[in-house]
């Protein structure tokens, strides 16, 4: 009896082999170059500065911060966020609960200063623990 052409389907007869040699090989490429991709990957930390479309960040200190806030009549909270872990915060240094100063150029208004509210990496964008 023959089957239907649909249930004759050629099936894949070989495995995978695993070639000792090649597997030996390999580790002791990885071995002697290990230290070499770790410098390598040290070298790759980019400075994200020196794009031409991101804007000049710096932390606002806590008493300039305080008396910027109470000039505008708003909490810290009430800036718009900037994540911990955004390339910039990171490269100055800002951490959760800092006020940074953002300032960029802009063809029709010149110079325009925004501050942002550093928050948590986590914050707004994770996974959250609740279950439904």
């Amino acid at each position: 009896m023959r089957l239907p052409l649909v249930a004759r389907r050629l099936t894949p007869r070989a495995s995978f082999v695993r070639v000792p040699s090649f597997q030996r090989m390999m580790d002791a490429w990885i071995s002697e170059n290990d230290d070499h991709l770790k410098d390598e990957e040290k070298r790759k930390t980019i400075d994200v500065f020196k794009h031409q479309l991101v804007p000049k960040h710096e932390v606002v200190p806590r008493r300039e911060a305080e008396e910027l806030l109470e000039r505008l009549h708003i909490k810290a909270h009430q800036l718009p966020y900037l994540k911990a872990d955004d390339p910039a915060a990171k490269q100055i240094g800002a951490k959760p609960w800092d006020v940074v100063k953002v300032t960029r150029r802009s063809p029709t208004a010149g110079e325009v200063v925004v501050y942002r509210y550093v928050i948590e990496s986590s914050a707004g964008g994770g996974k959250s623990d609740q279950s439904s």
